[in-house]
């Protein structure tokens, strides 16, 4: 069984949590926290993952610019990245994609939802 390691970028602990136990439930799937897009990129530049998920709002870097930035690394460019995000609006989700995210889900999430999409992006049956 392949194994995976998924980077999750929240910075409230509340929602960070929930996605994580919602990930718990993929027995090959490791999860890496990090609690804002500083902190996701020395994540980053300490090893490989092979799906990021990040909210948009966050202090000091926001996930659209850790997106960009993830995009412009050659290490991980080519790495799935899903959005969870309150921002709802057409524009916001367009323009997330056009960085360069794979999917975008907004919040309020549901387990199932972020666990279809995460076995989407990684080819997992």
């Amino acid at each position: 069984m392949a194994e995976y390691t998924c980077l999750v970028v929240e910075d409230s602990p509340m929602m960070r949590q929930l996605v994580v136990f919602a990930l718990g439930r993929l027995r090959n799937l490791t999860v890496v926290e990090a609690d804002d897009g500083v902190d996701a990129l020395k994540k980053l530049a300490a090893g490989r993952f092979d799906l990021i998920i990040t909210d948009i709002n966050m202090p000091i870097m926001d996930g659209l610019k850790l997106v960009k930035r993830i995009r412009s690394d050659a290490v991980h460019k080519d790495v799935p990245i899903m959005i969870i995000t309150t921002e709802g609006s057409a524009e916001d989700r367009q323009r997330a994609l056009q960085l360069g995210a794979n999917a975008y889900i907004t919040k309020p999430i549901q387990a199932p939802q972020v666990l279809s999409k995460v076995k989407e992006l990684l080819n997992i049956d």
